[in-house]
């Protein structure tokens, strides 16, 4: 027994290492994409939905696609309504993922990592590399769903296993209960299904068991982004308490229903494990249909419920992470100067989130906010500027003298992105509001979507200056060189649209230049992160890294 279970769980293991690994690889190579397509089709809610639906079939996780809804309605980019459509769409999406997971060939294990590994290994373009890295996934979780049938192949000679699976069989509460446990634990109900689907498959459950667990699964994998998003605001909460709603409540009516119903299964497929997983898909479908059109009442209710009422209470101010005590000791002070450092770009990424919506609708409160957030951080560049200072006075080591003056170099850069921001950016969205510029559907479009590349890239490097990952650094880089040339592919566009004599263009065009220019400037002015890392690590050059800094910032 002991070595089953060891087998079981090295099969496990793998199977969500390997739908991890083409999660990763997916949202390295077209995370710029995928956010794309779920931000354009927010004005839709059944283009949402496949929009949700694609992108799930591509991560391999609804979870996955609810943490990116939840991070767009948090920066209020998505309604509540819209966000519960994508996702509706991603259960959907996850469904069928295991179908097709499911297709067995056997030279398709082969295949797959034959051109995976060439892939990735001989790729030089990300894009390349990172397919390389889903088509190897893939076939690892074909393998470890092979490892899973060959482990489990001993028992159905087992006289143990009959009482069990005539238990589930008859218990399915119990079923239902373990499917929820065990889709949570492994933080991935595809992975959990395919589990679940393979042990009918082998004759090891009755259906009515696989079934059990499968909705199940859907009620854990519903729990798995509440947990995860307990501190987002009310919008991104409402969206992901209403995907529970739907797909768990759902799942325990479906429960309900098929313990206390006869139901002849057959139509669901000839095999048990057709049943089951057509079941999976069938449940998920249904659950969209259904609640499509009731996301608008349900995240609206769901956000009254979730608002705070304003009690008047007193507001506990900020702390500075500059703690003078710690000068006595430079690496205690390099960390609190780190974490203030991290603060102001924190900052400057919640001025930069809804700024674009100025550009619609001129809104003082919100444009007073962004100020007021200026005003902060100038204040905390100032004060670590000059904690800084205090802390080079001393005889610091060498290595601890580099990392100052990076840290001074990171923040006078975010420094220099909040002034973007709140002087540039605001000035030309007054503009638009006072005159009444209207850009043309194509130049709005492409400003949203620049802009949101660059907010990604300003959350890419405030997790590199979190972490000091070398290969995250490398990725914002060849980011930054990305938007560059994206920057100049967007401004040819314009001038396009300009010599085909576009009114909304005309109007509009010294601000649509000067935005982007704006945008590109505040992502290099993060990219500046990544610098330091590389250069230590042996892959960037001390040369190139001041000719870009000069390029970028003279």
């Amino acid at each position: 027994m002991l070595l089953f279970l060891l087998h079981l769980a090295g099969a496990a293991a793998l199977l969500l290492w390997s739908v991890r690994m083409i999660r990763t690889g997916v949202e390295r190579a077209f995370s710029a994409q995928l956010r794309k397509w779920i931000r354009r089709s927010a004005g839709n809610p059944p283009l949402a939905a496949g929009s949700g639906l694609l992108a799930a079939m591509l991560l391999q996780s609804s979870t996955a696609v609810v943490l990116l809804v939840a991070n767009f309605a948090s920066k209020g980019t998505l309604t509540a309504a819209l966000g519960l459509a994508i996702i509706l769409g991603a259960d959907v999406g996850s469904a069928l993922i295991t179908q097709v997971l499911l297709l067995r060939a056997d030279w398709v294990v082969s295949l797959l990592l034959l051109l995976g590994v060439s892939m990735f290994l001989r790729g030089r373009r990300r894009p390349v590399r990172q397919g390389g890295r889903i088509l190897t996934g893939l076939a690892l979780v074909l393998v470890s769903l092979d490892m899973i049938r060959a482990a489990t192949l001993p028992l159905r000679e087992s006289d143990a296993i009959a009482p069990v699976a005539a238990y589930l069989g008859n218990d399915v509460i119990s079923a239902f209960l373990i499917g929820a446990l065990l889709a949570w634990a492994m933080h991935s109900s595809v992975a959990a299904v395919l589990m679940f689907v393979t042990f009918v498959a082998e004759g090891l459950l009755p259906a009515s068991a696989g079934m059990a667990l499968v909705l199940g699964a859907n009620l854990g994998g519903s729990f798995i982004p509440l947990l995860l998003t307990l501190g987002a605001g009310v919008e991104a909460r409402a969206i992901v308490l209403g995907n529970l709603l739907l797909r768990g409540g759902g799942a325990l009516l479906c429960l309900a229903a098929i313990s206390r119903l006869p139901v002849d299964w057959a139509f669901l497929g000839a095999a048990p494990a057709r049943q089951v997983i057509n079941l999976h898909l069938a449940y998920n479908t249904a659950v969209a249909l259904i609640g499509l059109p009731l996301t608008g009442p349900i995240t609206r209710l769901l956000a009254s419920l979730l608002e705070k009422p304003d009690a008047g209470e007193a507001e506990i101010g900020r702390l500075s992470a500059l703690d003078p005590e710690a000068l006595a000791d430079p690496e205690r002070a390099l960390a609190c100067a780190s974490r203030e450092v991290l603060r102001i770009g924190e900052t400057i990424e919640a001025m930069l989130a809804p700024v674009m919506r100025l550009y619609e609708n001129w809104d003082d409160p919100l444009a007073r906010a962004i100020r007021a957030r200026e005003a902060e951080v100038n204040r905390m560049y100032f004060d670590t500027k000059l904690y800084l200072a205090k802390l080079n006075q001393q005889e610091l080591p060498e290595d601890l003298a580099r990392r100052a003056m990076e840290l001074s170099s990171i923040a006078t850069n975010f420094e220099s992105a909040g002034d973007v921001i709140a002087k540039n950016m605001l000035s030309m969205a007054q503009k638009v509001g006072d005159r009444a510029i209207t850009f043309s559907p194509e130049g709005w479009r492409d400003l949203c979507d620049f802009h949101d590349r660059v907010l990604s890239n300003v959350q890419l490097a405030l997790n590199v200056l979190m972490t000091g990952n070398i290969e995250a650094a490398r990725r914002l880089v060849e980011e930054k060189d990305a938007v560059r040339d994206l920057e100049q592919k967007l401004q040819q566009r314009h001038m396009e649209r300009l010599r085909a004599g576009l009114a909304e263009s005309i109007e509009s065009s010294n601000i649509h230049q000067e935005t982007l220019r704006a945008l590109k400037q505040i992502n290099a002015s993060f990219s500046i992160v990544a610098y330091p890392i590389l250069e230590e690590s042996g892959e960037l050059l001390t040369s190139r890294l001041a000719s870009e800094a000069r390029e970028d910032h003279g």
